[in-house]
Formats: structure tokens, sequence, C-alpha cells
């Protein structure tokens, strides 16, 4: 293996559009990030998804292809002041000036605030990187002057292509084992083939257990043992089981699950399954996700497991939830129906005189469906739902 303090995964990192693995939603013939490079359409984005899917890599491109000056920071080590060195640099270019912020949700409110004016004036071009959700992550005003383009782990077949890449000599069984463990990462499939041709002269399945000791087998937070855990989660919390419910949170705390999206869940738990059987439920789920945001791990798993036995052992009622459902569905089959004359708001003397508002009472009995709808039940009120 050839030898270098730069990572491998550093040293394959595509310099040409062409040359980029996956992500063709966005960068494929007519996609949209694809048109905006060809184009050298300049304008603020994010981009969000798992780790180790090529988010520097468009990063880089992008600002290329604009002929952009260009500044990578991390969130984790940034702060305003570094902000502040690039807007009062003089550069090198007289073109515009592209600050790739990398795990953009890292930077708090304050933070974020500071960047709001540069990005809205244009002095600088924002590319944020998350692995977050940019809807809870990053602030409205923010959120709002960027475009958000979704990232997707690389497949089986991209992965493949990824490692064959890399022009070291990696058996087949040693590939399925890699990318089984990387879980559609490339930085980790890499990573993981680097260490192990650092200490023995193949790459097989055998020399990768025995390098990596099966400790870089991990919980990916976009596969199927992510999803198949959350949803052990629920369904034990729904079945009052907070045994089960407390074992599949330890197993997702240890794993390294963000803490945050368990809160999440919690709270929606507790409108959709326990609902009008225990409303304070909700309070509850809600303090949670505040202890979280305040306390942070590890002392906020106690928080998580306070909250979860509340929630098992909570009533549960899905009724709210069930009727909620419902009534979309008549939404996206009705569209607009005509809401009944006598509760509009009556704002003007036009509107009065076209019978806005006229015989409405403060505690009426009247069915206050559109005609179409009227007769509906879509919340069972003498039954409850399990």
């Amino acid at each position: 293996m050839e030898s270098s303090s730069e990572p491998l995964a550093s040293r394959r990192r595509p310099t040409l559009l062409k040359d980029v693995v996956g992500q063709a939603h966005l960068i494929g013939p007519g996609a949209p990030l694809r048109v905006a490079i060809e184009k050298k359409h300049l304008f603020s984005f994010i981009l969000w998804g798992p780790p180790g899917v090529g988010k520097t890599t468009l990063a880089r491109l992008y600002a290329s292809a604009v002929n952009a000056e260009y500044y990578e920071l991390s969130a984790v080590s940034a702060g305003k002041d570094d902000i502040k060195k690039i807007i009062e640099s003089t550069g090198t270019l007289l073109g515009p000036r592209i600050l790739f912020l990398d795990e953009i949700h890292r930077f708090n409110k304050s933070q974020q605030d500071f960047l709001l004016p540069y990005v809205e004036s244009g002095r600088l071009t924002l590319i944020g990187a998350t692995t977050e959700n940019p809807s809870f992550e990053v602030i409205p005003a923010l959120l709002s002057r960027c475009r958000v383009f979704v990232l997707e782990s690389f497949s089986e077949t991209e992965m493949k292509k990824i490692i064959t890449r890399t022009g070291l000599v990696v058996d087949k069984d040693a590939i399925k084992w890699i990318v089984r463990a990387a879980g559609g990462d490339a930085r980790q499939a890499l990573a993981i083939i680097e260490h192990t041709a650092g200490l023995y002269t193949e790459v097989t399945e055998t020399t990768l257990e025995q390098a990596l000791q099966n400790k870089l087998l991990r919980y990916d937070k976009k596969g199927d043992e992510h999803y198949n855990t959350v949803s052990a989660f629920i369904k034990s919390m729904r079945a009052s089981q907070p045994d089960a419910a407390l074992y599949y949170l330890a197993r997702m705390i240890t794993a390294g699950e963000d803490p945050k999206f368990i809160a999440r869940r919690m709270v929606i738990f507790a409108s959709e399954d326990i609902g009008v059987a225990q409303p304070t439920a909700l309070v509850v789920a809600n303090e949670v996700f505040r202890a979280v945001e305040t306390i942070g791990l590890p002392e906020a798993g106690i928080n998580l497991a306070h909250g979860v036995v509340h929630l098992c052992m909570a009533p549960k009622d899905r009724r709210a939830y069930d009727a909620y459902n419902e009534a979309l569905g008549d939404v996206k089959e009705y569209g607009n129906l005509v809401v009944p004359l006598k509760i509009r708001n009556a704002a003007t003397s036009l509107q009065k005189q076209l019978g806005y508002g006229n015989g409405y009472e403060l505690y009426t009995k009247d069915d206050l469906l559109p005609e179409k709808l009227q007769g509906k039940n879509y919340f069972k009120i003498n039954k409850k739902s399990k």
C-alpha cells in the first residue's frame, strides 16, 4: 500500500463531476445540482445526508465550477471570529466567496443569527452540510435562504464501485464484508480498507476481522438496524412494556443515536398513542426533549429513561391521531370544500351583506363541517381506541 499521511478517502476523492459515484438524483443528467454546476449558478444550499456520502466532494466541485474563493469550516470547532476573518479577508479572487460549513447543525442559534446577514446580503454563499434534519437544526430565517438537497447512502453496487477504485486488491468476500460493515458510508469503507492494508499484505475477510476485531460494525442511522431498533422501541412503549422499551433505548444510546431523535419520537408517541387518555404525557415528553437539549449525554439518558417509563405506563388512546388521518384523507379527496357561511369571518361590511357569520351561535350544536362532509364522525367520542 502506498505510504501517505493523507487518508485514503481524501486521496481518492473525485475532482471531476463525471467521477462522482451515486447521488444521480442530484448530479445525474438534468438533475438540479448538476444543472447549477454546468450553468455556474450561484446560490446557497444545504446538503443533508448520512456520513460519507459525498457532501464535501460536491461542495468543492460546485465551488470550483463557479470560480469562487472557497473556505471550509467545521461547526464543531469554528465560531463567529472565523467567519469574521473570511469576511474581512481581501481574498485572491474578485469573484464570490463560498463558505462550506460542515456539521452546520452544531452551530447554535446565536452563531447562525450572526451568519445570516452575510448570506442574506450575498457577501457569503453558504454551503451547509449536516447529518441532521435541517428543519430542526437550522434557524428558519437561514433555512429559507438556502435550498436543501438530500443525499442518500450509497447502494451496495455504488459501494463496490468505490472500493474497486482504490486500486488496492480486495477479494470478493472482503468487499461484501466491507459493504455490510460500512452501511453506505464510503469514508468508513475506505478507512476499513486502509487500516487493514496497513497491517496485512492482503485484504481478506479474515484479515479484516483480525484488524478490526469486529469493533467497526456500527449502528447505521440510515440502515435497517436503525429502523428495526426504533420500531421495536416504539412498539414496546405502545405495548406498555417498560423493560423492552428501556432495552431498546439503551441499545440506541450505546450505538450513538442522537438523543434528540429519540426524544422527538417520544413527543410524537405522546400524542399519537396516548393522546386524550392522558394529555399530560405530551407535557412530560416535551420536558424530556428540553432536558436532552440542555443537559446532553450521558446524564440525559436518565431523563430519557424516566420519560420512556412514563409513556409506557400511561393509558393509550389513538382516537385523535386516527381522526386526524381520516380528516386528511377527506381533504386530499375533496380539496377545498366550501366553508359554511355561518362560521366565516365577517371582517368587512360587504362580507356581512353576503351573509358571513349569519346565524352563528357561540355554543351551537349545528354540524359545522362543509355540506358534503356533514355527518362525518372522525373523532369517536364514545369509543376509546387502544
